[in-house]
């Protein structure tokens, strides 16, 4: 069969590649702007004033700034793949973007496979380079080359504007109204199909697991031993609304970690880290679940939703800026599991006990530190290097874990203390059952932090751990009985 000339020809003519979506997973914008925000949070007003200078001044003034390391963003490995035997073969790639042209040639050079490259160069007063603009460039990069004809990857709707002047159309992660209305204009598209966004995905990304630790807003009610029912369902709103905003934190927090997030062995494979959940997405679902957590909260009340501020302000400074602060990091993260217990005393109007506030604050204190000494155990013993995105060094590992170790057991102390206060013998018909808590609480903090030394935590939340954990069950289990006894007066 003699093979049809126009399609060796489009097969062999040079193939531009679009950068954003195409290329890599994610948009070098959005990333270069969060890299920008991690700085300083004040360089959003900054932004705000660039955008007056339009399209390619804007980008050629936050690349100025900032520019995302092309090792640490995410690919279309199959796409990548395809290049590279492509290049092998002998055609030659251009790679061309919107984006400005120093961030393409950066990651052009470091895959090594393109011949050349076109970007957007503000600076110079040039156009944006998408669109019209970007098939002119291409049609006159092409024809300078010597090539009457050209193809073309790329992925959005404004790339339907320059897939009609190439020979040869390839589709990566298009969306569907996109690729059917591309097939019309060229019928033998070759397609590299689009992952979709899944549920499993989206609940991922926003941590619905977390919503566990949550349920600390319901210990003020069990710890008066309330039954009212109404209260009870106050603190179910107050929960829900926790939730949405907590979830919305941590999308925020991800999108700032995206480039330390994307050397870690686990945290790598997060939605946004590996490009599964884009970051467009990522804020507009966290804008909304912010908006309907608080409307929730000022349905509870107005000094919850005091409270669900104070937290989420607390939450994005520590995103910011305290997560990288050796000690006053794991400070924070204590002060907010407790404070979710003082916010719930405050949706069930209830009485928060200094004595529950003071076992919180070194319990989770020492759960903080187990968290860091996990992650530290993931470096090599011989690193001297910073965890990635914190403050701590491999060499602080032996501090942390006596810090952690003594906080765990101070909250025993305190429960203890408690036993004979004046406070236990008020709550409690009979108090002394409450020592049988004691050893329970004291070997499920021994038992968490041996495991942490023995590697068996892998750098994840010790809550998260302790929620899969038969072991850590049982232990409430055990500890509530002796709670049921203490009150019954048994």
């Amino acid at each position: 069969m003699t093979p049809n000339p126009a399609t060796a020809a489009s097969n062999t003519c040079p193939l531009y590649v679009d950068l954003d979506g195409t290329l890599t997973l994610s948009d070098t914008l959005y990333e270069s702007v969060m890299l920008f925000v991690r700085r300083h949070p004040l360089n959003l007003l900054r932004l705000l004033a660039w955008l007056l200078l339009g399209k390619a001044g804007f980008k050629h003034r936050l690349a100025d700034a900032v520019r995302p390391d092309p090792a640490r963003l995410p690919y279309n490995e199959r796409f990548v793949q395809y290049l590279r035997d492509e290049h092998a073969r002998g055609r030659t790639l251009v790679l061309a973007s919107a984006a400005d042209a120093r961030i393409v040639s950066e990651i052009a050079s470091h895959f090594r496979i393109f011949d050349d490259t076109l970007g957007t160069r503000g600076g110079a007063g040039g156009p944006n380079l998408s669109r019209a603009h970007k098939r002119a460039a291409i049609e006159t990069h092409a024809r300078a080359a010597g090539h009457r004809q050209w193809a073309y990857a790329g992925n959005s709707r404004d790339d339907l504007n320059v897939w009609p002047g190439s020979a040869q159309a390839v589709a990566v992660n298009t969306p569907a109204g996109v690729l059917s209305a591309l097939q019309q204009q060229h019928p033998g598209v070759r397609v590299f199909e689009r992952e979709p966004l899944r549920l499993k995905t989206v609940l991922r990304a926003i941590r619905l697991k977390q919503w566990a630790k949550n349920a600390l807003l319901f210990v003020p009610l069990l710890a008066a031993h309330s039954l009212d029912p109404q209260a009870w369902a106050t603190v179910l709103v107050a929960f829900l609304a926790f939730g949405l905003c907590a979830s919305a934190t941590y999308l925020f927090n991800d999108l700032l970690d995206l480039p330390s997030d994307r050397v870690h062995r686990i945290k790598r494979n997060r939605p946004l880290a590996s490009g599964a959940l884009a970051i467009p997405v990522a804020v507009a679902l966290g804008s909304v679940m912010i908006v309907l957590g608080f409307a929730l909260s000022l349905a509870v009340s107005m000094g919850f939703a005091a409270m669900l501020l104070l937290y989420t302000v607390i939450t994005l400074a520590y995103s910011l800026r305290l997560k990288r602060l050796a000690l006053i990091d794991v400070l924070v993260l204590s002060g907010l599991y407790t404070l979710r217990i003082g916010a719930g005393a405050v949706a069930a109007q209830v009485e928060l006990s200094n004595w529950l506030l003071a076992i919180s604050l070194f319990l989770f204190l020492s759960l903080a530190l187990v968290k860091r000494c996990a992650e530290l155990e993931e470096l090599d013993d011989e690193e001297a290097a910073l965890a990635p995105g914190r403050g701590y060094q491999a060499r602080d590992l032996v501090s942390l874990r006596a810090m952690g170790l003594a906080s765990g057991f101070l909250a025993v102390m305190v429960l203890t203390l408690y036993i004979d206060s004046q406070k236990g013998r008020e709550q409690y018909a009979q108090p002394e059952w409450l020592w049988g808590a004691a050893p329970l609480l004291l070997l499920w903090i021994m038992r968490i932090w041996l495991k942490t030394g023995r590697r068996e935590l892998h750098g994840e939340d010790p809550l998260q751990f302790a929620l899969r954990d038969g072991f850590s069950w049982l232990t409430v289990a055990l500890m509530g009985g002796v709670g049921l006894l203490a009150t019954a007066g048994v």
